[in-house]
């Protein structure tokens, strides 16, 4: 994909995050560190496409008619879908854009659809299914378990009397295969697969709070991941623009993608920030919530930092992980199935 392509792309999903015109504060701050993060990893100028968007300097239809590749134009509306389902489901000016946007881009309404039930089967998935177990050698791997110890507690705060007893060890295992399993879809090169992280997080913090005693719904959750700082729109920016400028999204060998040995095709950011919100959210919810939002700030930001140091140690793992998935795999474990 050469770099106009790119740059067309990334200008028509910062147009979807904004779409519905109801972004907070915080999370057009995260567009836009995001987007400043992003042009270290490429010869796009990110910062300027983003204030351009936020300017209205560009219209849809001119950045639309830019995209000649037929496969550009396909891609551009998945991740502009993916970016508009990231949040949990699309609102109707969203709608309202994805259907301006298609008519832009002169695609067949079908396959258009396809993609569109597709992302919203994934921002509805349940959050009360259990996370996947990993599969194959990963699942048995004599690595150890690592633990961040620099957490805080809650203080002197008694445990709620209904709280159940918790398998420490087992939690801590789940955290690090959940991690595992993200890391690996972040190497996989469809849009879907990385929309697919979000509502597996979610998934992972619904469990590890039902453990300590509570029922989490969605608006539980979100609040609990805005909280520690992780906007669900920006993080699908961050990481699908990560493999978008490294030429690493799209189809590619059928849906696989091949030479996933190579380190550098991921960042690991999905995998530190798995490991990261599973062990501030055990020890939230283990405290009994007690945690004040600048201390869940500060442990969430700590821990992604050891997530990224351990992601070396297993990227064998998500790799191996990555090979076993495909679409449709990866559709059916999100949604439970």
């Amino acid at each position: 994909m050469n770099p106009q392509d790119s740059r067309s792309i990334v200008t028509l999903c910062l147009m979807a995050a904004f779409a519905d015109g109801s972004k907070h504060d915080r999370e057009r701050e995260e567009v836009r560190r995001i987007a400043e993060s992003l042009a270290q990893a490429g010869d796009i100028h990110l910062p300027s496409l983003y204030q351009d968007v936020l300017l209205k300097r560009q219209t849809l239809a001119s950045v639309a008619a830019s995209l000649q590749d037929e496969g550009a134009r396909h891609l551009a509306y998945e991740m502009a879908v993916c970016v508009c389902d990231a949040d949990g489901g699309q609102s109707e000016a969203e709608r309202q854009f994805l259907r301006e946007l298609r008519d832009a881009l002169k695609l067949d309404g079908r396959e258009a659809q396809a993609m569109d039930d597709a992302a919203e089967a994934l921002a509805q998935a349940p959050v009360d299914a259990p996370v996947p177990p990993l599969a194959g050698a990963a699942a048995s791997a004599a690595l150890p378990v690592p633990v961040p110890a620099d957490l805080p507690s809650a203080g002197s705060t008694a445990p709620a009397p209904s709280r159940p007893a918790v398998d420490e060890a087992a939690m801590d295992k789940r955290i690090l295969n959940a991690a595992i399993l993200n890391g690996a879809l972040e190497l996989l090169p469809e849009s879907l697969s990385t929309l697919a992280i979000i509502p597996l997080q979610m998934r992972l913090v619904y469990g590890i709070g039902k453990e300590h005693g509570y029922e989490l719904d969605k608006g539980h959750i979100k609040d609990f991941l805005a909280t520690v700082g992780v906007g669900l729109t920006s993080q699908y920016l961050e990481q699908a623009g990560r493999k978008l400028i490294g030429g690493l999204l799209g189809k590619v060998g059928g849906g696989m993608l091949r030479g996933v040995g190579k380190q550098a095709v991921s960042s690991g950011m999905s995998f530190a920030t798995t490991y990261a919100l599973g062990h501030v959210a055990k020890r939230y919810y283990g405290g009994g919530r007690q945690l004040s939002t600048q201390m869940l700030k500060d442990s969430y930001a700590r821990v992604v930092a050891q997530g990224q140091q351990l992601h070396a140690t297993y990227l064998p793992q998500m790799q191996e992980q990555a090979r076993t998935l495909d679409t449709a795999k990866v559709m059916a474990m999100v949604r439970g199935r």
